[in-house]
């Protein structure tokens, strides 16, 4: 019997088969969007068993093993790693249909080696295997990332971070491990109390005192260019959407004093204190050459009561409404105006704005930079067959699909990086099966760039990685 995981996998015709074979077999990852733990790479860090290396900080297996009622001390809890490893192979025979099912015998083919389907009748000798083999050193986080043939990455870190991490990485580790500077927190106000308490973090960092909305951007500006001395060359924002209100200097000053002295603001203040940030940090990116990522589109955190049991980012976020697209335009288009509009990747969440997304970044394209704006990955919830043929699909025929900057993990597990094969082989079915309808003509000097291009080599231009490599 065919192994699940096998050559033909996702590739419908042998074009897409042909395709993916010679295009694609031993190219490089470029892995511009993580969240793995700077930490964790540094320290080489082993993992002692699979529980620890495939659970640990994964709310996409967490949500799927509570969607099949499995209590949450399996999930975010204290039970032993064998039972928690137990509960999740009990949960995926019912992940058919979902990318976690296809993940989960991806991860199991190319790290481990293990062809067999994962259940309650194969989970004890799978766990058993695979832990034996996580306890070697040719499983440290550095060599699983090696592994995968990663060439550059770019984690996920807070201005207030040291980066004491990347800088030691820098001489210890043959793959760049570059930061990239995520705005959240400088506009995550609704509880003054912690954006407060965050405030003497940047505090510290920077070394410089806030007391008005000036040195507060001083700070910002500060800490972004510590950034860029240690590589940086990525801003990302992870907001609901995009904020953009008509602001003064003094109506900013009085916001962040409000916020100082732990009063409520109100809505038209927080869309003004938002707006205002963001556009000083994207101009910030303009002066320095980077690129600025926005995910849009996600709510978070709306069960409360499992909120406050298990933190952020544990699984209780959802796709939102469809993007306020006024917003985005006038937020860009003040950037525009003034000719700070760095480099620009839009991502959403909700696939109803795919159409109007792609459209919007074709509005500030003027030709003075390839895709200056352009369409982002199919994120999160989209990252999956049916999202991301509908990705390809919609950016093929609204914008230039040749000049996508290509998949990113989005992962903090050390085991997702056949994340990108999954995507590659999806890529080669796509445009393999357009080649067979005749939609597109199969000239190799035309097929061999664009499916380069998208898996690794637009990257590496698009940010300016070729000095890294």
């Amino acid at each position: 019997m065919k192994a699940y995981i096998n050559e033909e996998f996702l590739l419908g015709n042998n074009k897409s088969r042909r395709l993916y074979f010679d295009y694609c077999i031993g190219q490089p990852i470029i892995d511009f969007h993580c969240h793995l733990s700077p930490r964790e790479i540094a320290e080489d860090r082993m993992f002692n068993n699979l529980t620890e290396a495939w659970l640990e900080g994964d709310h996409y297996k967490w949500r799927a093993m509570r969607w099949n009622g499995i209590p949450e001390r399996f999930c975010t809890g204290n039970a032993d790693p064998k039972d928690k490893f137990a509960r999740w192979a009990e949960t995926v025979p019912f992940t058919i249909g979902n990318p976690l099912y296809h993940w989960t015998h991806l991860e199991l083919a190319r790290y481990f080696g293990i062809y067999k389907l994962l259940s309650p009748a194969t989970a004890r000798r799978i766990y058993n295997e695979a832990s034996t083999m996580l306890r070697s050193d040719e499983f440290s986080t550095r060599s699983l990332i090696t592994k995968m043939n990663v060439r550059l990455l770019c984690t996920t870190d807070d201005p207030a971070d040291s980066l004491e991490h990347h800088r030691s990485l820098k001489d210890t580790f043959r793959i760049p491990v570059l930061p990239a500077f995520r705005t959240d927190s400088l506009v995550r106000i609704e509880d003054p109390e912690v954006f407060r308490s965050y405030l003497e973090r940047l505090e510290i960092a920077s070394g410089i005192t806030i007391t008005s909305f000036d040195s507060f951007l001083e700070v910002i500006d500060k800490r972004h260019e510590w950034f860029h001395e240690n590589g940086c060359r990525l801003s990302d924002t992870g907001t609901e959407r995009f904020y953009f209100e008509p602001y003064t200097a003094e109506e900013c000053k009085h916001i962040l004093l409000k916020l100082q002295n732990l009063e409520t603001l109100s809505p038209t203040e927080s869309e003004k204190f938002k707006c205002a940030v963001l556009l000083e940090v994207a101009r910030m990116n303009h002066k320095r050459g980077w690129v600025q990522q926005f995910h849009t589109g996600a709510i978070r955190n709306n069960n409360s009561r499992m909120f406050r049991l298990s933190g952020p980012d544990t699984g209780w976020d959802s796709v939102g409404s469809p993007a306020d697209l006024r917003r985005m335009s006038r937020f860009l288009d003040a950037l525009d105006e003034s000719g700070q509009l760095a480099k620009t990747i839009l991502y959403n969440l909700n696939p109803a704005d795919n159409e109007a997304v792609i459209t919007m970044a074709g509005n500030f394209n003027d030709g003075s930079v390839p895709a200056r704006v352009q369409y982002g990955a199919a994120w999160w919830f989209l990252d999956q067959k049916n999202g991301i043929e509908r990705h390809l699909k919609d950016l093929a025929s609204l914008g230039l699909l040749r000049r996508f900057a290509g998949m990113v993990t989005d992962s903090r597990s050390f085991l997702s990086y056949p994340r990108h094969e999954y995507f590659r082989r999806l890529l080669c079915n796509f445009i393999g099966e357009e080649i067979e309808k005749g939609i597109i003509p199969g000239d190799e000097d035309l097929i061999r760039p664009l499916i380069e291009g998208i898996i690794y080599r637009n990257a590496i231009e698009y940010f300016g990685f070729a000095d890294h490599l």
